[in-house]
């Protein structure tokens, strides 16, 4: 066979191959994504001896996980619209100072609310949503409005806040904070096995009948569709994936010295050879929330096709009516509140509010949108792809800590990845013309 027909054999392989991956709607980028991290599950498991993927250590890792991953979300947001925040760490940690003082100080001390009293957790959360928000807009109105570059302004919001929450504090450490806010931590508030259970199916139902909408949404106008056995294979994965995470969350046992606690602080007697797993942490639902109510403003909002079209281009964005000014506040205000939810999940984990809360996190929720698949050219970005990342990150992190890495070598290899992913990214981009 000659050259040229060796490459016309070639060219017809590749287009076959476009036109199947077009047909299925297969992500490519996605597929790699998951295929990265299944590979770093897979070494770490090896060089742990079987300890990383252990129902423990998975559930340690989605805890967290969980506070970057809320925040890598709206990091999504603010890159998309060309714009960048380096100010979140800080942020979060001014949340978390307003919060912790308004649960041990503030509240006792001017509303005469006592230790204890059940408004007190829900008023500070609420307090810290308030002030993530407020914050949020006002770095968004001097980038969109002053016309201050938005890399300038979270920079110096990165030493304003940090420090902001320094002097609420007087730089000490805030607690024990309220018991039912430590329950958005994680190994402080989970479902149970029973109703992690019901969680489970509900959500998985839940995707089914997305999947299903979609497909007959897309029927009615005309699209075209997968084929049928494609739709079915896929959700059966999306199911396996689904109940998969919840039994391995179910296998997790409580310790019996901690049970018995339980039991005697209720002032009852522990039955003999009673057994209770953790199941799904309140915190991971939480992010489950953030994650679907983001997708769906990203999606299926006048909001989110205006933040994906001035990323696109904001000259014809501006042109055709958008008031981006306004948009980049919003953003900023959204990238705010999900500072102090993350703020709260962080705390609450530590049970205390600490000064060095949030440290480095900018560059941590950068990473994961950035390794996620979130174009720094602006336009293009997923909520789920934000969320992989941070798992990936984590994994990384934690599997490093367990094998005996020191720490200034896993900033180095967390850096390097992030580079990598970045360099991988604009190959991909080019070739496929998305970008």
């Amino acid at each position: 066979m000659s050259t040229t027909d060796t490459e016309k054999s070639a060219g017809t392989r590749s287009r076959r191959r476009a036109r199947l991956t077009d047909t299925l709607e297969i992500d490519t980028r996605l597929l790699g994504m998951i295929g990265a991290f299944i590979a770093v599950l897979v070494i770490f498991n090896v060089l742990t001896d079987g300890r990383f993927l252990t129902p423990r250590n998975i559930f340690n890792l989605t805890i967290q996980t969980v506070s970057v991953a809320i925040m890598a979300t709206g990091m999504v947001f603010v890159i998309v619209t060309r714009h960048i925040d380096l100010s979140v760490g800080a942020l979060l940690a001014t949340c978390s100072a307003v919060m912790a003082m308004m649960q041990t100080a503030w509240l006792p001390q001017y509303l005469g609310l006592p230790l204890g009293h059940p408004l007190i957790p829900w008023l500070a959360i609420a307090a810290g949503l308030i002030t993530g928000a407020l914050i949020g807009a006002f770095q968004g109105w001097l980038a969109g409005y002053l016309m201050v570059p938005a890399f300038i302004v979270t920079l110096g919001g990165l030493l304003v806040w940090r420090n902001t929450g320094w002097y609420l504090t007087n730089g000490q450490t805030i607690g024990p904070l309220d018991t039912t806010f430590q329950m958005f931590g994680g190994i402080n508030g989970t479902l149970g096995e029973t109703w992690s259970w019901i969680f489970g199916i509900v959500a998985t139902l839940a995707a089914l009948g997305a999947l299903w909408f979609a497909r007959r949404d897309k029927q009615r106008h005309g699209f075209q569709v997968k084929p049928m056995w494609a739709e079915l294979a896929l959700g059966g994965l999306i199911a396996a994936a689904i109940l998969g995470f919840i039994a391995v969350l179910n296998s997790y046992p409580v310790p019996e010295a901690r049970l018995r606690r339980m039991f005697e602080a209720r002032g009852e007697v522990m039955p003999e050879g009673y057994t209770e797993a953790y199941g799904l942490p309140y915190s991971v639902l939480l992010l489950i929330v953030v994650a679907v109510v983001m997708t769906v403003i990203a999606r299926k909002t006048r909001l989110g096709r205006y933040i994906f079209a001035t990323g696109g281009n904001p000259q014809a964005a501006e042109l055709s009516g958008i008031n981006t000014r306004l948009l980049t506040v919003k953003v900023f205000a959204i990238m705010g509140a999900l500072c102090a939810i993350s703020a709260v999940v962080a705390s609450a984990r530590l049970t205390n509010h600490s000064n060095d809360i949030g440290t480095l996190d900018e560059l941590r929720v950068i990473a994961a949108a950035v390794i996620g698949g979130t174009a720094l050219a602006g336009g293009l970005g997923t909520i789920y792809g934000a969320i992989l990342g941070a798992l990936i990150m984590q994994s990384l992190q934690s599997g490093m800590a367990m094998v005996g890495v020191d720490a200034p070598l896993q900033n180095i290899v967390v850096g390097s990845v992030l580079v990598l992913a970045v360099l991988i990214d604009i190959i991909y981009r080019r070739r496929t013309g998305r970008g």
